[in-house]
C-alpha cells in the first residue's frame, strides 16, 4: 500500500515551459544585478564562497557572475547555482512578476491523497528554496500546506539510486510503500533499483514511449491501489 508519493515538479506537477521559459530566463537576466546589490548579504555571500569552491579558486564578484552564467549556459544542476537562483526568484514572486504553473489535475489529487493520509514529497534538481516558492506562488493559492517536504540535489543527483536510498531512509517508509513520479525514465530506473514503486508521466501525447514503468498523463489517472 502506497503510504508517500515523492514528485518530480518539471513535466510532472508542473510545466517544464514554465521552468525554461519564464523561470529560467528571469534568473538569468537578474542575475548579475542581483548578485552586485546582494553581495554582501549572508545568503548571496555564502552562495558566492560556494561558488568559489566549486570553481576551485578565488573569485571576484564579476567572476563569480561570469561562472554562474556559464553555469546556466551549460544548464549545469549545481548546487550553489540552484540557490543563488531560489533567492533570485524569491524576489520575482514577492514582486508579482510570475506565479508558479501547476497543474489543476496536481492540485485536486493531491488534497485528495492529503485527505487520505498520504504523504507527499517533492524531489527537484531546483533548490527546496525554489521548490517552496513554486508552490507557495500558484493561481490556487499557497499549496505548502498540502506538502510533507522537498528534497532537491543535496541528497544526490536524480538519476543515482543512492539518492532514492536516502531518500526512503529518511521517509522511514519500506521502499515499496513509496511512489516515485517523474517524467525521467533514468530517474524511475534509479528508484526503482532502490524498491521503491515507480510512475512515468506523460503530459505530451506525442511522448509515448515503451517503458518498464507504469506510464500516465496526469494525476487523474493515477490509481494508488494498482500498487
Amino acid at each position: 500500500m502506497i503510504q508517500a508519493v515523492v514528485s518530480d515538479i518539471e513535466g510532472t506537477t508542473s510545466s517544464i515551459a514554465f521552468v525554461h521559459d519564464v523561470l529560467f530566463p528571469y534568473a538569468r537576466e537578474h542575475l548579475p544585478a542581483y548578485v552586485r546589490a546582494h553581495r554582501d548579504d549572508p545568503a548571496t555571500a555564502g552562495i558566492l564562497q560556494d561558488v568559489a569552491q566549486q570553481a576551485g579558486r578565488h573569485l571576484s564578484t564579476e567572476e563569480a557572475v561570469e561562472q554562474l552564467l556559464q553555469w546556466i549556459d551549460e544548464d549545469r544542476k549545481i548546487t550553489p547555482l540552484k540557490a543563488l537562483q531560489g533567492l533570485i526568484w524569491e524576489n520575482g514572486y514577492g514582486r508579482g512578476d510570475f506565479f508558479g504553473h501547476v497543474y489543476e489535475d496536481t492540485v485536486d489529487t493531491f488534497r485528495k491523497w492529503q485527505a487520505q493520509d498520504i504523504r507527499l514529497y517533492i524531489y527537484s534538481s531546483g533548490s527546496v528554496q525554489a521548490q517552496q516558492l513554486l508552490f507557495g506562488h500558484t493561481r490556487y493559492g499557497d499549496l505548502t500546506p498540502l506538502l510533507s517536504g522537498y528534497f532537491d540535489t543535496r541528497v544526490g543527483a536524480k538519476t543515482d539510486a543512492q539518492s532514492y536510498a536516502v531518500i526512503r531512509d529518511q521517509l522511514q517508509l519500506p521502499a515499496d510503500a513509496i511512489l516515485f513520479c517523474s517524467d525521467i525514465v533514468a530517474e524511475l530506473d534509479a528508484a526503482r533499483s532502490t524498491g521503491m514503486q515507480t510512475c512515468l508521466f506523460v503530459r505530451d501525447a506525442a511522448a509515448l514511449t515503451d517503458t518498464a514503468h507504469p506510464v500516465v498523463r496526469s494525476y487523474e489517472d493515477l490509481d494508488l491501489s494498482a500498487y
